[in-house]
């Protein structure tokens, strides 16, 4: 029998995300699309799916590796998601394109750290992974995310308003990433 479910987007960027070269962890979206959902939004079977899309660079030789990682919770640092880390292109990348999605059911609700999210088919695409043939040979690499077997992140409180955000991490400062596109979308 139908659910008679609709899909919704929450937030939609307009404007470029800062563009990241530190060695360190920081939100990837622009600060005006860290929206603020109400308390008591989830409940089990809740779907929302994070669309991303930009650029990234990557040097030669030592790139490093990226990561991603989503944020709820009141203060929007709790991770309900993390990619863990992507192994880059040991061939030298400039500002190449990049899509990440990460759909993400809610499995339990609750106060404090009982609100739990698993990911369903996350996938981050670009040619600045390791082992990606050029566009012109092939395409791009694409990798099922998390890089180890999926599992559920880290609790959050359902019963306090909880604000959305995302982090990029790199592991060396010869990099960069900038976010174009971002958009939240609730599948029920």
């Amino acid at each position: 029998m139908s659910l008679q479910t609709w899909q919704e987007t929450i937030v939609q960027s307009v404007t470029d995300g800062p563009t990241l070269v530190a060695a360190a962890r920081a939100s990837c979206i622009p600060t005006a699309n860290r929206i603020t959902l109400p308390s008591n939004f989830f409940f089990p079977g809740r779907k929302i799916k994070f669309m991303l899309s930009g650029r990234i660079s990557c040097v030669v030789t030592t790139p490093g590796t990226a990561r991603f990682d989503i944020c709820m919770g009141a203060a929007g640092t709790t991770i309900v998601f993390d990619s863990l880390a992507l192994n880059l292109n040991i061939v030298a990348k400039v500002t190449v394109p990049f899509y990440l999605e990460i759909p993400l059911v809610c499995r339990a609700v609750g106060a404090t750290t009982l609100t739990t999210f698993f990911p369903i088919g996350a996938y981050f695409t670009s040619e600045a992974v390791v082992g990606s043939p050029l566009p012109t040979v092939g395409g791009n690499g694409s990798l099922l995310i998390p890089v180890a077997a999926p599992a559920l992140g880290a609790g959050m409180d359902n019963n306090a308003a909880s604000i959305l955000d995302v982090f990029f991490t790199q592991t060396v400062a010869t990099g960069s990433l900038t976010v174009h596109n971002y958009q939240v979308d609730i599948l029920n």
